[in-house]
């Protein structure tokens, strides 16, 4: 069995893979915008590590979908329906919570093949 950890520290690793699946998480690097920006910003940085390992966002199997308030849904949403892919769409959870830096409105899991 091999488990690859990209960027591992000692709490977290930026990426894992195991079983030709790729496990992520994304949080915004843009914390003074607003939550459609923020959730443009994570998704393209879903994006490029998909890329980085050989994938694209058609082949997300999974996505989980936290926002800090349930007012943004809309916001995330219009982001969300630019980006994904029509007929590839993943099976997507949203839920609100509240997040442990206050400045995120969006975080974003993924789970996808490569």
């Amino acid at each position: 069995m091999t488990i690859t950890r990209i960027d591992a520290e000692a709490r977290w690793s930026d990426v894992v893979i195991h079983n030709q699946t790729l496990y992520y998480t994304g949080v915004p690097e843009n914390l003074q915008a607003d939550a459609y920006a923020q959730t443009a910003n994570t998704l393209a940085q879903i994006d490029a590590i998909l890329q980085k390992q050989g994938s694209d966002k058609t082949k997300i199997l999974d996505a989980t979908i936290f926002l800090a308030n349930g007012d943004d849904f809309a916001a995330m949403n219009k982001a969300w329906d630019e980006w994904v892919v029509a007929g590839h769409a993943p099976v997507r959870c949203t839920v609100q919570a509240r997040l442990m830096k206050a400045e995120y409105k969006v975080e974003i899991k993924i789970i996808a093949a490569v």
